[in-house]
């Protein structure tokens, strides 16, 4: 992801951190550190675009809107370097069309290319339904409960879920 695209990302990304009720990410995380921590440190991290075409001035131009992001990276070392670990999130405006999956699909794909064989998903929060249903559709298993693992900002103390996926 480049940095113009993380700066149309980013009110996507305040909103979701700020919100609490998703990431365990600091809600008063600044813009660049928020792009470190999204871009810089994974291995990869990804877009899901809309392209639209725009006339401007008599010329063809095509604009792109991000709908979602995911990042890719190792969950642990040495021994354990066969599994991944990847975050999601997708616009408020995109929600309901199917971007979480396409992101989640794309990022087996590239696990698989870059040759992971597992991905864990650490910190699933128990009252994201929409995505711990759609986890498990796409062949995530839970693996294991935190007991209030979240303070989820109008819920208190929720359940958190490891997700895991053999890939190959």
């Amino acid at each position: 992801m480049s940095q113009q695209d993380f700066d149309g990302f980013w009110p996507t990304f305040k909103h979701i951190v700020t919100e609490q009720e998703t990431y365990a990410f600091e809600p008063a995380i600044s813009k660049q550190q928020a792009y470190e921590l999204w871009c810089l440190q994974p291995l990869e991290t990804h877009v899901a675009i809309e392209a639209k075409a725009m006339v401007a001035l008599n010329d063809s131009e095509k604009a792109e809107t991000v709908l979602g992001s995911y990042y890719l990276k190792p969950n642990a070392a040495g021994p354990s370097s066969h599994i991944c670990n990847c975050g999601y999130m997708v616009t408020l405006q995109a929600r309901g069309q199917g971007i979480a999956k396409l992101l989640c699909i794309h990022s087996q794909e590239r696990a698989l290319a870059l040759g992971f064989k597992a991905m864990q998903f650490n910190s699933v929060v128990s009252t994201n339904e929409v995505a711990v249903k759609l986890w498990q559709m796409l062949g995530f298993s839970i693996i294991g409960t935190v007991p209030k693992g979240y303070l989820h900002k109008k819920q208190g103390f929720v359940d958190t879920y490891i997700m895991y996926k053999w890939l190959t």
